[in-house]
This record gives C-alpha cells, sequence and structure tokens, in this order.
C-alpha cells in the first residue's frame, strides 16, 4: 500500500496492564534514535515505525472496536485509505474514533472495570506513537519502575520488593490509587507529556485520544478525565504520570518499587511508614491530582499483603509464595471451566484445564514454597473424581464403574447407595481408590508440584 507497512497495535481485548508491553524503545529506523520533537509525527508514521506497528496489531489480534472492523479486515483498509489518513496525521486534523466500553470482572468478585476496546485502526496509531514516546521517555524513568516496559517484568518487580524486606526493611507502605485509569487530569498528564514532546500534532493528537469518549450502550459520552484501559497508550502515558512519584520517592532516599498503578514503599518501622503515607497521599493530591484509596491502602508486613499476586514468608530470610488471593482466583477460573465441561469425557476436561495451569505456574515459578502446589494437585483431582461421580448419576452405573476400577462388589454397592453428595463421595476412599494419583498422571493431569520442582532444580 503506498507510503505504508507491508503489513501488527496492541490486543484491546486483554488486561489493560498488558497492552502496549514489549514495544520497542524507538522507531523502526534505529534502535537508540531519539527524532527530534518538533518533527516527532513524521516519525510516527515513518514507513518502518508503521510496519512494526502493524504487525503488532496483527499479532495480538483483539476485538473490534464500535465500527465493527476486524483486525484481518486493517490491512485491506490501509491499502485503499492510508494516503488520506497518513496526511490527517501530518496536518494534525485526525480525529480518533470513541472506544467501545464492555465491563470486566474484577478478581474476587470486587466488581468490575471498564475496558475501552479503540478501534482497529485508532490500536494501529496508538502503537505507532507508542514505539516513539517510548525510545523518548524510557530512558530515563526510575530504576523502580516495572511496569509495562522493554526489558522489565512482573518477576523482577516482585524480587526486588523481596530484597528490600530481607535487608530489614520489614514494613511495608502500599499504596492503593482509587479508580487510577478512570481519575488521571487530562491537563496534569499533558504537562507531563509536553515537557519533551514539542510536536503540537502529536501533542493534540494524544489529548484526542485521552478525550474521544467512550460507547457503552449505543450511547457515547464524552471523557473528562482518565485514560481508557485497552489501547497500546495507555501504559506508557500512565508512566509518564507517575514517574513524578518515583522522582519523589527516589528524592527522599525511599526503597520502593513500583509496576503500573501499584506502589509498595518499604521502610522500617510503622511510625516510619504510616508518616510516608501520609506525606505520599498529599503529594499524590496537591502535584497529580490523583487520590489515594484510604481502605485499600495500608502501612503492614509485607507477608500480610499481596503485590502482584505473591505474598512472603515471615520467619527468617523471606521466601515467596503464591498469595492466599491468587489461589482463589485460580480456583474461580477452574470451577468455571468444570461447570462447563460437566458432559464431556474426563481425558477432554483435563486437556482443557492444561493451558490455564501451565500458564499459572509459568507465572508463579518464583515461589519458593511447594504446599500450596500439593494442595491445589489435591484438589484438582477431587475435582476430576467429582465430575465423574456427578455423570454416573445413577446407583447401578455408579456401582459398575466402581467395581470395573478394582473394588469389591458389597464396597461397590455400598459406595454407590451412600447417599452422599458428589463433593463428598469425591473425597471418599472409595473413589480415591478407584481413581489414585497415577490414573490422572497417565491421562496428563499438569502436576503443579511436579512442574514447581522442576523449575527448583533449573533455577
Amino acid at each position: 500500500m503506498a507510503e505504508m507497512p507491508d503489513s501488527h497495535p496492541e490486543d484491546s481485548g486483554r488486561n489493560p496492564r498488558r497492552a502496549g508491553q514489549g514495544a520497542p524503545n524507538a522507531t523502526a529506523t534505529g534502535e537508540n534514535s531519539c527524532p527530534e520533537t518538533p518533527k516527532l509525527m513524521e516519525a510516527v508514521v515513518e514507513r518502518g515505525n508503521m510496519t512494526v506497528a502493524l504487525r503488532r496489531v496483527e499479532g495480538n489480534k483483539g476485538a473490534a472496536g464500535i465500527n465493527g472492523m476486524t483486525v484481518e479486515e486493517l490491512r485491506p483498509y490501509l491499502k485503499e485509505h492510508w494516503p488520506r489518513i497518513r496526511e490527517e496525521l501530518l496536518k494534525g486534523e485526525y480525529r480518533p474514533t470513541p472506544v467501545r466500553t464492555v465491563e470486566i470482572p474484577k478478581p474476587g468478585d470486587k466488581g468490575t472495570r471498564e475496558l475501552g476496546i479503540p478501534t482497529v485502526l485508532d490500536r494501529l496509531i496508538q502503537q505507532a506513537l507508542h514505539q516513539v514516546l517510548t525510545g523518548i521517555f524510557d530512558p530515563d524513568f526510575s530504576e523502580s519502575s516495572y511496569g509495562f516496559r522493554p526489558g522489565r517484568s512482573a518477576h523482577q518487580a516482585v524480587l526486588q520488593a523481596r530484597a528490600y524486606v530481607a535487608e530489614g526493611k520489614r514494613w511495608v507502605v502500599d499504596i492503593d490509587l482509587e479508580k487510577f485509569f478512570d481519575r488521571v487530569n487530562h491537563d496534569v498528564l499533558m504537562a507531563r507529556v509536553a515537557r519533551k514532546v514539542k510536536d503540537k500534532r502529536v501533542l493534540k493528537l494524544i489529548r484526542r485520544y485521552l478525550q474521544a469518549g467512550a460507547m457503552l450502550g449505543g450511547v457515547v459520552s464524552p471523557r473528562v478525565e482518565g485514560t481508557p484501559q485497552g489501547g497500546p497508550l495507555s501504559p506508557l502515558l500512565s508512566n509518564i504520570l507517575l514517574d513524578e512519584l518515583d522522582k519523589e520517592l527516589e528524592r527522599r532516599g525511599h526503597r520502593f518499587v513500583r509496576y503500573a498503578d501499584d506502589c509498595n514503599v518499604y521502610v522500617r518501622s510503622c511510625i516510619a511508614g504510616e508518616r510516608v503515607l501520609a506525606s505520599l497521599t498529599r503529594f499524590l493530591q496537591k502535584r497529580l491530582r490523583l487520590k489515594v484509596n484510604e481502605e485499600k491502602s495500608a502501612v503492614d508486613r509485607p507477608w500480610r499483603r499481596t503485590f502482584l499476586g505473591y505474598s512472603m514468608t515471615w520467619h527468617g530470610v523471606p521466601r515467596l509464595k503464591v498469595a492466599g488471593s491468587s489461589v482463589a482466583r485460580l480456583k474461580g477460573k477452574l470451577r468455571e471451566l468444570f461447570r462447563q465441561g460437566r458432559g464431556r469425557k474426563l481425558h477432554r476436561a483435563i486437556a482443557d484445564l492444561a493451558p490455564l495451569l501451565r500458564g499459572w505456574m509459568q507465572y508463579f515459578r518464583l515461589a519458593q514454597t511447594k504446599g500450596i502446589f500439593e494442595e491445589l494437585d489435591g484438589w484438582l483431582r477431587r475435582r476430576l473424581r467429582c465430575l465423574l461421580w456427578r455423570q454416573w448419576k445413577r446407583r447401578y452405573t455408579r456401582a459398575k464403574n466402581l467395581m470395573r476400577r478394582g473394588l469389591e462388589e458389597k464396597q461397590a454397592w455400598r459406595s454407590a447407595s451412600n447417599g452422599r453428595g458428589p463433593w463428598w463421595n469425591s473425597g471418599a476412599s472409595h473413589m480415591n481408590h478407584a481413581f489414585p494419583k497415577d490414573f490422572f498422571d497417565r491421562l496428563g493431569l499438569v502436576s503443579l508440584s511436579h512442574h514447581w520442582r522442576r523449575l527448583q532444580c533449573t533455577a
């Protein structure tokens, strides 16, 4: 297509904390190039930069925006319309389309949050902006900021948090920003962007994305504050705004870890922590116009708090462990899969569990305590035995199947006729005898404790 990629922006249907992750540090024209900001829009629409952006959009797929255009339809559309769109961008005349708003549940049945899904064209343009702006802003971000930055990860943040506790800073100031993405003040944010971006066309385009509005239930509502979660640009803008918090913490000499809007400051005493929380609450309100959620923020022991899904042990040298809330969320997802698969063959149900279990284990591979993985393995096997008991339904079927699995006839009939519910029977000795651990191993059930031991050996 004319002046444009062969041609992938980010998956707006994904967790907002991942949108834009892994973008290049600079434009496609040079690894460390940082274009003169008065001509920044030319760098954004440059062919190489747009090619990288388009490939990211196509690779991440994602849902359609309010115009219904899919990722697969983007390339043919660009072949026809890119010259006009490029010209509008260069003249500062391009106007984004409102995002499509969907509500997704928060972890732990804590209500819902709004996710804004841009059109695939706007995802492309946002991704192209993200790639150029990252090269300008990221080099000056704090070493203690880990969220949505090239070469940085949640695991690095968790390990750094543990290191601070191991140093003796055994109190944490856990700061929760109230509805951060919904409450970002546009003027405050744009002032921070304008410190390094002098191209008025780029500044105008970013503000238009912030104010593009959202469609929910067929009605478009204007946006006067906040940066919609779901687009590739949102995580970078949040880092630009919160970098001022990072710099203030560095100026004060604090040890802290920030991942997006999750910020933990590690101190040596409760009194010091209370003082830090009070002063940071004032700083955020006055300088950044952000409100600290007083109910969720706290000064506490690190082992009584959760950070990025992990917690710690309290005695001796702190060790990482899976937080209880993370285990509860996993069980909730697994229960839903079991409900969906009540009529499926057992081997199919086990196959459906595998991607979720492997992905969960990969994220929590840093955990240093094995007990929770063994407990989850046992819980999973019991859930599968419960699935079988439900499928058998009749007493005759249950007795015959138990006999096929090696139980004596008298015991099989007594077990099949006990009048207890499926969950009780799934934990009873007759089902454990009929379907032991090695039975599920042969069917390919992912063992979390086995994966944990293997990861410990290779660490």
